[in-house]
C-alpha cells in the first residue's frame, strides 16, 4: 500500500508526504515526487488529500467484553439524577430480551440525591428480573433481588450491603454470578464489537487486563478466535492473578499482570488510603500486602514475564513500591528493570516513590481521562479526598521527570476508547505542574503502549517497524507542542525537523480516523473517505 499526499508522523523524516507499507512492515518514507517510483507496484494507491499519518494507538488498559457488552445493557453515565437512571432503567428493562438486565457508568457523586439506588429501587425498576448495575469506576454495584436468590451465597462474602450494594470480594462474586449467566457467544461477539470499535477510533493493539472476577479465563480463547476471524486491533493479554505465573503462561499472557488488585477505586471509596476520606469514616480497603508482592514479583521475574498491580490509593502504592524493592534485594535491580513490570493507574504516588519506581523500570499503565472526568477542586477526586490530595492525582509530569515511562490508556468501559481526548486530557491535566506535552502524551499513547508490553518494534513510523498506523482528519492546524515557549519559535520552524501533531486545544474538535492499518491489513476504513 502507497500512501501520499498527505503529513506523515515519523521522526525519520519530518517533512515526509508518503510513505509505503510492504510485509506487514514500513518499508519507506518521503516525498510524495518519490513516491512515484512505488506507484506502478502498489496493490492500492491511497490519495490522502491532506490527511495526517500517525501510528496506531495503543490501549495499555481496557476490558474488551464489558466494553462490548454495550449492546445489551443500559449506559447510565449521562443520568443528571439518580431517578432519571432508574426511569432508564425502566425502559432498558421493558424493552431487553436479554438473560439479565445489565447498567453500567453511574455517578453518584453526580447525582443530587447523593447515593445510589437501593436493591428495593432497582426491583421496583427491574422486576423479576436478574439485574447487575455496575458504577463507573467497576468496583462496585447494585444487583436485584432475582439476582440474590439465584446466587444466595453473595450474601456471606465481606463488602455485601443489604441494600443491594456489593463491593470487594462481594462484587468479585457478583461479577461472577454474571458471567455464569451470560452465553459465551454474547461474550465472543462483544469481544468483536469491542475491537472494532478499538479500530473506529485508531487504535491497533489493545492490551486486553484479565482477572478472576473481571472477565473468565475463557475471554482469551474467544479472543483469539474474533482476531483470526478478521482483521482487528492486536490484543496483548494480562491474567491478574497472584501466584498465577503458570496460569499466565498456559493462557498465553504477556504477564501475571494488570487488574491484580492491591486496592480499588477512588468512587467506591474502596482504594486503599493512608488517612480517611473526605466524606466518609473509611480508609479504604488493601487487598494485598508488601510481602505478597515482593513474591510475586520475585516469581513472575524468574519466569520472564511481566508483573503488575492495580493500585490507586497512597497506602496500596506504597505496598507495590516496598514489595518491589524487596523484590529487588532478592534477585536484584538489573533482573526487575529487564522484566520490564507495570503498575495500572497509580494516581498516588511519593517523589520517593516515583525514583524508584524509575530506577527499577517499571511503567505507570494511566488512564489520563480520569483527571479530565473526577479532576478539579470541585469533581469527585476532591469530594472523596479533599482538594489538597486530589491535586497531587495522576501526576504525569512528575512520573516523566523520575525516569517512570508512561503508558496510556481508557480502562473501557470505564472511560471510552479516545486516545486523542486521552492526550488532550495529559497536556491539560487540571493542575498544571502534571501537564505534559502533547508530544509527551502522544507518545506514551503510541510507542510508550508497545514498550510497556514489552516490544520496542512498534508505535511508530520507521523502516522495518510494524505497519500499524492510522489515518486522520484533523480539523485544525498541525503544530509543534513544546514544553517551553523558549524553544518554541525555532521548533516551529520548518527548518528545526520536529515532527506536528494536531491542536487539541479543549474548544476545538478532536481528529477523526478515516483509517486504520494493523500489521500492514486494513481493520478499519471510513466508506468514501478515501481514493
Amino acid at each position: 500500500m502507497l500512501f501520499r499526499g498527505g503529513y506523515v508522523h515519523t521522526p525519520a523524516d519530518p517533512h515526509a508526504t508518503a510513505l509505503c507499507l510492504e510485509g506487514g512492515q514500513v518499508v519507506w518514507t518521503g516525498d510524495d515526487d518519490a513516491s512515484a517510483h512505488f506507484a506502478d507496484g502498489a496493490d492500492r494507491v491511497v490519495e490522502l488529500d491532506g490527511r495526517l499519518v500517525t501510528p496506531a494507538f495503543v490501549d495499555a488498559h481496557a476490558h474488551l467484553a464489558e466494553t462490548g457488552l454495550s449492546a445489551h445493557s443500559v449506559d447510565l453515565s449521562e443520568a443528571p439524577t439518580m431517578t432519571a437512571a432508574l426511569d432508564a432503567l425502566a425502559r432498558h428493562a421493558a424493552t431487553s430480551s436479554f438473560p439479565l438486565v445489565l447498567g453500567f457508568g453511574w455517578d453518584d457523586s453526580r447525582w443530587p440525591e447523593g447515593r445510589p439506588f437501593t436493591r428495593a429501587e432497582v426491583d421496583r425498576a427491574v422486576g423479576e428480573r436478574p439485574a447487575y448495575l455496575c458504577r463507573v469506576d467497576v468496583h462496585s454495584a447494585v444487583v436485584s433481588t432475582a439476582l440474590l436468590d439465584a446466587f444466595p451465597e453473595l450474601t456471606g462474602h465481606d463488602g455485601f450491603d443489604g441494600d443491594g450494594l456489593v463491593a470487594r470480594h462481594a462484587h468479585i462474586h457478583a461479577r461472577e454470578a454474571v458471567f455464569r449467566l451470560m452465553p459465551g457467544a454474547v461474550r465472543r461477539e462483544a469481544i468483536a464489537r469491542a475491537l472494532g470499535d478499538a479500530a473506529r477510533q485508531g487504535i491497533g493493539m489493545v492490551h486486553e487486563m484479565g482477572a478472576p472476577g473481571d472477565s473468565p479465563a475463557e475471554d482469551f480463547a474467544r479472543i483469539a478466535e474474533v482476531s483470526a476471524a478478521g482483521t482487528l486491533p492486536e490484543v496483548v493479554g494480562y491474567w491478574g492473578q497472584l501466584d498465577g505465573v503458570e496460569r499466565a503462561v498456559e493462557l498465553g499472557c504477556a504477564g501475571a499482570a494488570g487488574d491484580l488488585c492491591v486496592d480499588g477505586a477512588i468512587g467506591s471509596r474502596t482504594a486503599a488510603m493512608h488517612a480517611a476520606y473526605a466524606d466518609a469514616d473509611t480508609i479504604g480497603h488493601l487487598y494485598l500486602t508488601a510481602d505478597q508482592v515482593r513474591d510475586h514479583v520475585v516469581a513472575c521475574t524468574k519466569a520472564d514475564i511481566q508483573a503488575g498491580f492495580h493500585c490507586i490509593g497512597d497506602r496500596a502504592v506504597a505496598e507495590v513500591v516496598e514489595g518491589l524493592r524487596q523484590a529487588a534485594e532478592i534477585v536484584g535491580v538489573l533482573a526487575v528493570v529487564q522484566g520490564r513490570h507495570r503498575l495500572e493507574h497509580l494516581e498516588m504516588a511519593t517523589p520517593e516513590e516515583m525514583t524508584l519506581l524509575g530506577e527499577l523500570g517499571v511503567t505507570a499503565s494511566m488512564q489520563p481521562v480520569f483527571d479530565g472526568a473526577w479532576g478539579g477542586d470541585d469533581s469527585l477526586y476532591a469530594q472523596r479526598l479533599g482538594p489538597d490530595r486530589a491535586r497531587r492525582m495522576n501526576a504525569f509530569a512528575s512520573l516523566n521527570r523520575a525516569g517512570v515511562a508512561l503508558a496510556f490508556g481508557s480502562d473501557s468501559p470505564v472511560t471510552a476508547f479516545g486516545p486523542w481526548a486521552a492526550v488532550r486530557a495529559a497536556a491539560h491535566h487540571h493542575t498544571e505542574s502534571e501537564r505534559v506535552t502533547v508530544r509527551a502524551a502522544f507518545n506514551a499513547h503510541t510507542r510508550g503502549g508497545w514498550r510497556a508490553a514489552r516490544r520496542d518494534e512498534g508505535g511508530v513510523i520507521a523502516l522495518g517497524a510494524p505497519a500499524s498506523i492510522a489515518v486522520w482528519d484533523v480539523p485544525g492546524e498541525l503544530l509543534v507542542q513544546t514544553p517551553d515557549t523558549r524553544v518554541a519559535a525555532w521548533s516551529t520552524d520548518p527548518r528545526a525537523g520536529v515532527p506536528h501533531l494536531p491542536d487539541l486545544h479543549p474548544d476545538l474538535d478532536l481528529p477523526t480516523a478515516v483509517m486504520t492499518v494493523v500489521h500492514g491489513r486494513v481493520a478499519f476504513e471510513e466508506p468514501g473517505a478515501l481514493t
